[in-house]
């Protein structure tokens, strides 16, 4: 697998949401839930809507979801943006039916999720809109997650649990900490 880049620029974040939102109420709701929630994209496309939807028709608070990669159990908050985005989904789709997969093929009616790389393609093409080139892929959303919460002075232990990472060292690649950054910290900092 190729090393991603997360998306580092807010105004091509905002760009990519307004556009999905605009076109594609599915696509609005995967990238949404991707960058807000650091979700691997096997976690995102096995879900289901009775995974985000109660039986009364109002959002989960959290998501209950047994990772595919750990085979750890998660409870992941579903904040404001990835609810906001649940909503507008739900409203333009009207789906209803809780065993229906939440992201699934506009060409095919079936109840399968897309695959992973369909998802790879709409990344390209979300990203390719608002002229962001370089390495980018399903990963990316992740990325970005990780990127934005350190940016926003989320410490790095929080941001590896988040991630559900064990490992401090592929928490520092996500979050896009480089060996010249540690240099500099050292270099700068005198008692």
């Amino acid at each position: 697998m190729k090393k991603v880049e997360p998306i580092r620029d807010r105004k091509k974040i905002s760009a990519i949401k307004g556009n999905l939102k605009r076109k594609d109420p599915r696509d609005f709701l995967l990238f949404t839930l991707g960058i807000n929630t650091g979700l691997r994209i096997s976690d995102i496309l096995k879900l289901k809507v009775e995974d985000v939807k109660e039986t009364s028709g109002e959002i989960k608070e959290y998501l209950d979801l047994n990772e595919k990669k750990t085979k750890k159990q998660r409870l992941i908050y579903i904040n404001d943006e990835v609810k906001n985005a649940l909503e507008y989904f739900f409203n333009k789709t009207r789906l209803y039916d809780l065993d229906r997969y939440l992201f699934t093929s506009h060409k095919n009616k079936e109840n399968k999720p897309l695959s992973r790389i369909r998802a790879w393609q709409l990344v390209q093409e979300w990203v390719g809109m608002v002229g962001i080139k370089g390495r980018v892929g399903t990963h990316t959303l992740r990325k970005t997650a990780g990127y934005h919460m350190r940016m926003a002075g989320v410490p790095i232990e929080l941001i590896r649990e988040v991630l559900g990472q064990k490992d401090m060292q592929v928490t520092r690649r996500y979050i896009g900490i480089t060996d010249d950054e540690v240099t500099k910290v050292i270099k700068n900092f005198n008692l």
